[in-house]
């Protein structure tokens, strides 16, 4: 089992940038395939980002594309996700989650994929 706690949520202009950071506890955090989602007010969560647990591969949705990074520091156990050039369409709350890789390479998209869930950080991004 493992324990996921989000911190770096806030208050942004739109353009502006944050870093979002994910703790994990527990298991071998490195085992792990990490990933973030997001849910806004009235809508279902949805994929943001996923990375493997070696960190060689990643994959985004098209609508954070180029603007948003996700990273891992296995060491510290813990996974980023940088949020560049923010719209206010990107505010919701966002959640990491983790689920046991069986590859260095393997990564999941969905929801359903994943075991374990943060608490969720809110991310407020005004125009």
């Amino acid at each position: 089992q493992v324990q996921l706690v989000e911190s770096g949520g806030g208050l942004v202009q739109a353009g502006g940038s944050l870093r979002l950071s994910c703790a994990a506890s527990g298991r071998t955090f490195s085992r792990y395939i990490m990933g973030w989602f997001r849910q806004a007010p009235g809508k279902e969560r949805e994929f943001v980002a996923a990375i493997s647990w070696s960190g060689g591969n990643t994959y985004y949705a098209d609508s954070v594309k180029g603007r948003f990074t996700i990273s891992r520091d296995n060491a510290k156990n813990t996974v980023y996700l940088q949020m560049s050039s923010l719209k206010p369409e990107d505010t919701a709350v966002y959640y990491c989650a983790a689920e046991p890789a069986y590859s260095g390479s393997a990564l999941y998209t969905g929801a359903n994929d994943y075991e374990y869930w943060g608490q969720g950080t809110q991310v407020t991004v005004s125009s």
